[in-house]
């Protein structure tokens, strides 16, 4: 007797993430695969509601089943350039597919579907790639790392060095609060803008916050000095795992060591909601992240990325360590506070 076989071929199509029922479709095949929270069509929506730029993406399906996603979001930026983004403001949510020849249609139906909305960039921040695409192991590193079982034991996990720094921060003057209400929020946008423009990056808006605050598994820690917020960050939470997303320090964080309270502080509180890992998010390699997320005893793990560029067009760059972006990144970091806030939503809303 012959084996049994389909006769429903494989297609790839657009999907429709504002019907309910095909975005809980989704939502089921990103948790069978065990996708990130950036795979999500919750994340797209909340990018969406955030940012302006539109939540898309390409499914794959076989009869009535779901064979592979590609999660997108189509940024428009008059500096940048106009790009489709696997997943946009994300650091993971490339192909989720059930086997490489689904990946390689999604990839095929990607470029295709760029050119249709003039996108002239394609990124995978993860995720397998189509044939020919540019692919790079050697840009980010992603750091994460087990939760001890106690108190005592996380201090301990933490190498000599960097455990005698949060010991230290235990001993300064400083709280710690979390929540997601409307003091949290403002006191976290204070600090993570005046840390970003610090950097020489421009703010994302306020909104993104609170649009992925209002739909995600999400919420803020903020370390507070007499009072005054010094250290805040966003993190989410997802399949047992926390991840400080968005954070930063003012510039009394350094001396009081607001900021190694406040990620020791974040693994207790994740360990108390049921977490067991801790995401560290991604850093560039070599970087000055880079280098601290390795004194808390995280091992770096290349992340492979992905980007393909239509014929005739350079390559978009966004990355803020680039040549041609050094002497923006110095005028901004001399912005004034208020004008940079006013000004860098405007900006970053179109990186992706």
């Amino acid at each position: 007797m012959n084996a049994p076989f389909s006769l429903t071929r494989e297609h790839v199509r657009t999907a429709n993430l504002r019907e309910p029922d095909e975005a809980a479709r989704i939502e089921a095949f990103v948790a069978t695969k065990a996708g990130s929270v950036f795979h999500r069509p919750a994340w797209l929506r909340a990018i969406e509601k955030g940012t302006g730029q539109r939540a898309c993406g390409l499914i794959a399906e076989q009869g009535s089943a779901i064979t592979g996603w590609l999660p997108l979001t189509e940024v428009h930026s008059p500096i940048f350039g106009r790009m489709l983004a696997s997943s946009g403001f994300a650091v993971e949510g490339g192909i989720l597919a059930d086997d490489d020849s689904t990946a390689s249609a999604l990839c095929n139906a990607a470029t295709e579907y760029a050119l249709r909305l003039s996108c002239t960039t394609i990124e995978l921040r993860g995720g397998p790639a189509g044939v020919g695409w540019e692919v790079r192991t050697d840009s980010h590193c992603g750091f994460v790392q087990p939760l001890a079982g106690d108190d005592d034991a996380q201090l301990t996990a933490i190498p000599r060095k960097q455990r005698a720094e949060v010991r230290r921060s235990l001993k300064n003057e400083l709280s710690v609060s979390v929540g997601s209400g409307a003091a949290d929020r403002a006191a976290h946008y204070a600090v993570y803008a005046a840390s970003v423009r610090n950097l020489g990056t421009p703010v994302f808006p306020r909104s993104l916050f609170d649009a992925v605050l209002d739909t995600l598994d999400a919420d803020i820690l903020t370390v507070r000095h007499e009072g005054e917020a010094v250290a805040s960050v966003l993190s989410l939470y997802h399949g047992g795992a926390v991840m400080p997303y968005w954070g930063g320090g003012t510039m009394a964080a350094r001396y009081l060591r607001a900021n190694d309270r406040m990620y020791y502080a974040l693994m207790l509180h994740a360990r108390s909601r049921g977490c067991d890992r801790f995401d560290f998010g991604r850093s560039k390699t070599g970087s000055g992240a880079y280098s601290f997320k390795k004194n808390w005893g995280f091992e770096p793990e290349p992340l492979s990325y992905a980007s393909w560029t239509a014929a005739g067009h350079e390559a978009r760059d966004a990355d803020p360590t680039s040549e041609q972006h050094q002497s923006r990144i110095a005028l901004w970091k001399k912005l004034p506070l208020p004008a940079a806030n006013r000004l860098g939503p405007i900006i970053a809303r179109g990186l992706g």
